[in-house]
């Protein structure tokens, strides 16, 4: 574990956030499933790095309960009701868009039903993190978000944003926008509420 990280964990965990590194998928897996119990119920948040490491197929086939939002033909009207059932979840998975090396998670929304059961909700929250997302201030954070995060993830979605085709954010007014909320974690009350596991590797956007 270089310095760098080292600095994120520790700041994390000044900040009531616990902070762990594994080097890769079958170690995350590992650490998974030792922090999820069986039985728990799991909601998740959309997420390349989840998807990348096989996360979401671990919970699928395991033995937990999953708000899978994931599933093929879901209506508006079932997808709100997972949404709102994450908030009850005793753990809830996502990606975030970067980790600060002060300890702090910085993501962008577009409905904000992924960073609402970050910031309630949930007994635990799981941040999974590719060593990508690590930056060194908030404002570093952002910028990360907006120019290379909110672009890849909207051509994802098949958006018909300017960033899709351009590859940087002009802070659009486009109905399409998914760069809606701004949310900025800087710590927690409940102790360790949040867990931030970091991989070394590169993952997602």
């Amino acid at each position: 574990m270089d310095e760098r990280i080292e600095k994120t964990i520790s700041s994390l965990r000044r900040n009531n956030m616990a902070g762990y590194f594994v080097q890769d998928r079958e170690e995350l897996l590992r650490l998974l499933a030792e922090l999820i119990q069986p039985g728990e119920t799991i909601g998740c948040g959309d997420s390349a790095t989840l998807e990348e490491t096989g996360v979401f197929d671990f919970i699928r086939n395991g033995r937990y309960t999953f708000y899978d939002k994931h599933r093929n033909s879901l209506t508006p009207t079932e997808k709100r009701a997972i949404y709102l059932q994450n908030f009850d979840a005793d753990t809830f998975l996502t990606g975030t868009n970067a980790v600060t090396m002060d300890g702090k998670l910085f993501n962008i929304d577009g409905n904000g039903s992924r960073v609402a059961p970050m910031l309630y909700g949930p007994k635990q929250v799981i941040a999974v993190v590719g060593i990508n997302k690590l930056t060194n201030t908030v404002q570093d954070a952002i910028d990360r978000t907006r120019q290379v995060a909110a672009p890849m993830d909207a051509k994802r979605l098949c958006k018909d944003t300017p960033c899709t085709k351009l590859g940087r954010c002009i802070d659009c007014r486009h109905a399409q926008r998914i760069c809606n909320d701004f949310v900025l974690i800087a710590g927690q009350f409940v102790k360790d509420r949040i867990k931030v596991i970091i991989v070394n590797q590169t993952l997602g956007y």
